[in-house]
């Protein structure tokens, strides 16, 4: 027992999930590019600079398919926000993922999309009166999620995964967790304890949340040394976690003697931050790989990048 203080949560004042406002509704979402109308924009983009680059990563992402290499997608939680899941959804049914990694902001959006079709409150509208982050049903389903799959032995992912597939869902077809949960693929989760509104409330357990995520930690590791001679990873709009998270695996893999070069890295963001530059796209291609930056807000580059992959 800590001999410091901590702050009661039990008697906070939480709300139904579907009676909060948000700013985002599953009618703004992407829609997966089901024709081909790009080749002709495809051939008309320079050979230069970002474009070369661009078309760069196409290549290696369906070289890594044909030759069966990992193609791992990390992604935040503004990703779901901007409405890309049917798009990465619609790639995982075509072979360019075999693996998700995401971070604690990742899990909420999702399963709010999934459970009601909306989600992203209004922050300042909120934080005043207290009310930011206390929906009911985010909280009590994933962290009775996170604390039973721990209990099995499981990771964040795929235990919110199996909860979502028996569970009732308005929009189970926008899952990321779930569809992949359904596919086999590893779709893990890495949380920093206090980053996520789900921590506020009073069914938070520490030690499944970090017991979940050090599974999940080395399933994801699991999935990096699959990289080797051809794979890809791609960062989208992680800026810290996930860059951490990603160095600290392939460190790992090699120290184990396992052979890791060859591969390829990309980020994609509207900004590139240092983390992602150095512990994405530099320190771990250093010798024998290649890393991209590509520059742009995710609604944008990650539909165009998909109907590359498809269509180009």
């Amino acid at each position: 027992m800590s001999k410091h203080k901590q702050f009661k949560v039990e008697g906070i004042r939480d709300y139904p999930l579907g009676s909060r406002e948000s700013k985002v509704q599953t009618g703004q979402f992407a829609q997966a590019l089901k024709e081909d109308s790009i080749s002709a924009l495809t051939a008309s983009l320079p050979d230069l600079l970002a474009a070369k680059n661009l078309r760069l990563l196409v290549d290696r992402i369906r070289a890594a398919r044909d030759k069966e290499k990992a193609i791992i997608w990390g992604f935040g939680g503004h990703v779901i926000k901007v409405g890309l899941s049917p798009v990465l959804i619609d790639l995982m049914e075509r072979s360019f993922v075999t693996a998700l990694a995401t971070n604690g902001s990742g899990i909420i959006h999702d399963f709010e999309i999934a459970f009601c079709g909306h989600t992203s409150e209004e922050v300042d509208g909120q934080l005043g009166s207290g009310a930011f982050g206390m929906a009911r049903e985010t909280a009590e389903w994933l962290n009775q999620a996170i604390s039973q799959g721990a209990a099995r032995g499981e990771g964040i992912g795929e235990s919110v995964g199996g909860l979502l597939e028996s569970s009732s869902l308005e929009y189970p077809e926008l899952s990321l967790l779930l569809q992949a949960y359904k596919r086999d693929l590893p779709c893990s989760v890495h949380v920093a304890i206090g980053t996520d509104i789900i921590h506020n409330h009073p069914t938070t357990s520490g030690e499944a949340l970090g017991k979940g995520s050090l599974i999940d930690f080395r399933v994801f590791t699991q999935q990096v040394s699959f990289l080797h001679d051809g794979g890809v990873y791609l960062n989208l709009g992680s800026a810290v976690i996930l860059p951490e998270v990603f160095l600290k695996a392939v460190s790992i893999v090699r120290n184990t003697g396992s052979e890791l070069e060859n591969f390829t890295t990309a980020n994609l963001d509207f900004i590139q931050h240092y983390r992602p530059g150095r512990n994405v796209l530099e320190r771990p291609v250093s010798e024998t790989g290649t890393g991209i930056a590509l520059t742009g807000h995710h609604e944008i580059m990650v539909p165009l990048l998909a109907a590359l992959l498809i269509h180009g």
